[in-house]
């Protein structure tokens, strides 16, 4: 079997992890052992030096040596020898000023020159070092050897065997490597736990098997058409896709900020926080319905994915609002088949002038309707809207009302989103209306300067004061979901789009007992009297022909 590099990560990990402790092990070993010789070395100097000092002041000493010859059998080397036997030393050799010996351990050397050079000491100078003699090699120390009038009259030269120092820091070697292999022995053991914990974290994967994950999820999270938002267990953003940028406004250089300080306070904070838990949450972010999901993770962190569903719920409303179209038309062509056969009855009755004033009458109710709008409200658009819901209300049995206070000229800058927030209060207001005692819904469209005022009244049960800030909340409502999805987000979208234009939209009691909704959208409005459209023609059925968006709120 080939014996080669593992590819599993804990097995790479362990392997370099060990080499590093028995390398660091070696190093640190080395490097004690080293200063631990230079100790040696110095102490057995200073030894050597001590007790040549020592023998250097015996008293009479420097007599004796000037009034005996160098002989094995005189005092001085009676004294030397004694020295040396107390003291362990390898040799002690005093010298005259000449350098001739008057002691040596080998009695026949005494007499002859000594084989190193001895003027430092002569010069009184004391010497520590490491050289080679006669004996070998050995630690010395030279002092100068003084008689009893303090003159120099020879020195004292000490060895001690270097074989000695060196026996000493080898014997101090199996112990530091004891100290060594346990300290490596412990390495390996904290080397080997790391490895397995990073075993059961990387799944037992190889580094080929990570970057191909790795480059996978790449792939993966930039390719699918959900937003992808991570956080790390401190709520920090960990990582975000291409389709999470474009739905929730971050930019790649938010990745490791706070999600509170990256999106700022609102629902879509809390709910890709987890302060709103559930499944399928939905919130507004800027002009867009998203529905969020989020799902823990095992590092304390969590996964949150957003959905795109502004289309969804634009298509939702506006099949709500062709529904209702429907049964209006459908009421009406009832409606109209009973005028006909009253129509039919007076002709074949011959009551002529009755039939044409019939006739009038029932054409004239509509036009009026219609002309009452468009004299007041010059926004086509707006105009068409205003007219298709109040067909739509009289089928409800609830009158629609325009104010006298109400007249928009066309300069309106943004048509469509007016035409979301005014299409959002009727709708509710006709919801909130629909079944009281004289059912009545007052619209009011006023422009101040630049500023468009929307006001919508109902006579209905009102709105609590402990509610009216969250009604504008997405996702909160008391109506029964639809069967296209859920409510909860038309008030949510009128505010988002007032804020968004620097205005503002609120509720309060209304004149008719009901809630009253108030939009302010500044800049809503061009200082310039723009080109007039091509207007909706007479008998046009206003309902599918308008963009209007209904509510689902409140």
């Amino acid at each position: 079997m080939r014996i080669g590099w593992p590819r599993r990560v804990f097995a790479q990990v362990l392997l370099m992890q060990l080499a590093i402790a028995t390398g660091v092990t070696a190093l640190a070993t080395g490097l004690f052992l080293q200063p631990l010789g230079d100790q040696l070395d110095d102490q057995a100097m200073r030894r050597a030096l001590s007790i040549a000092q020592t023998t250097a002041a015996r008293p009479g000493l420097g007599e004796d040596l000037r009034r005996t010859p160098p002989s094995p059998d005189g005092p001085v080397q009676a004294e030397a020898e004694r020295i040396r036997l107390s003291t362990g030393a390898e040799y002690i050799v005093i010298m005259d000023e000449r350098g001739v010996r008057w002691s040596h351990t080998s009695p026949e050397r005494i007499g002859r020159h000594v084989s190193t050079d001895p003027s430092a000491a002569l010069a009184g100078r004391e010497v520590m070092q490491i050289d080679n003699g006669t004996l070998g090699r050995s630690a010395r120390g030279k002092v100068p050897l003084r008689d009893a009038s303090g003159q120099i009259v020879g020195a004292v030269s000490v060895g001690i065997a270097y074989e000695s120092v060196r026996d000493r820091l080898v014997s101090a070697v199996p112990g530091l490597l004891a100290y060594a292999g346990g300290a490596l022995a412990v390495g390996a053991l904290a080397a080997y736990l790391v490895s397995r914990r990073l075993q059961r974290r990387t799944h037992d994967l190889a580094f080929s098997d990570i970057s191909a994950l790795l480059a996978e999820r790449e792939a993966m999270l930039h390719g699918i058409r959900e937003g992808v938002v991570a956080l790390d267990a401190r709520g920090r953003v960990r990582l975000v896709n291409d389709e999470a940028q474009r739905l929730l406004g971050i930019r790649p250089g938010d990745t490791g900020r706070p999600l509170d300080d990256v999106l700022g306070p609102g629902r879509t904070t809390d709910v890709l926080a987890g302060r709103v838990t559930g499944q399928d949450l939905l919130t507004v972010s800027g002009n867009r319905v998203l529905v969020a999901n989020r799902m823990p993770t095992d590092d304390g962190g969590a996964v949150a994915t957003v959905r795109d569903r502004t289309e969804l719920e634009r298509l939702g409303r506006e099949l709500d609002g062709t529904r209702g179209l429907i049964d209006a038309l459908r009421a009406q062509d009832h409606e109209h088949a009973n005028r006909m056969h009253t129509l039919l009855g007076l002709l074949e009755l011959g009551l002529y002038e009755e039939a044409v004033d019939f006739v009038t009458e029932v054409v004239g109710v509509h036009r009026a309707t219609a002309e009452q709008v468009a004299e007041r409200v010059h926004d086509p658009l707006l105009a068409a809207l205003l007219v298709g819901k109040a067909t739509v209300a009289a089928e409800r049995g609830v009158g629609l009302r325009i104010s006298e206070d109400t007249l928009l000229p066309d300069r309106v800058v943004d048509p469509r989103g007016l035409v979301t927030v005014l299409g959002n209060l009727v709708d509710n207001a006709l919801d909130a209306a629909t079944g009281t005692a004289d059912p009545q819904v007052e619209v009011t469209l006023r422009a101040e300067g630049r500023t468009a005022v929307v006001r919508v009244g109902d006579s209905g049960p009102g709105v609590p004061a402990e509610q009216r800030e969250q009604i504008f909340t997405e996702g909160w409502s008391t109506k029964k979901a639809p069967s296209h999805g859920q409510r909860g987000i038309g008030l949510a979208l009128v505010r988002r789009l007032a804020e968004r234009q620097g205005g503002s939209a609120r509720v309060g009691d209304g004149a008719n007992g009901g809630a009253e909704f108030t939009v302010v959208l500044p800049e809503a409005l061009s200082e310039e009297l723009a080109a007039e459209p091509a207007g909706v023609p007479d008998g046009a059925p206003p309902g599918p022909s308008v963009p209007a968006e209904t509510s689902e709120s409140r």
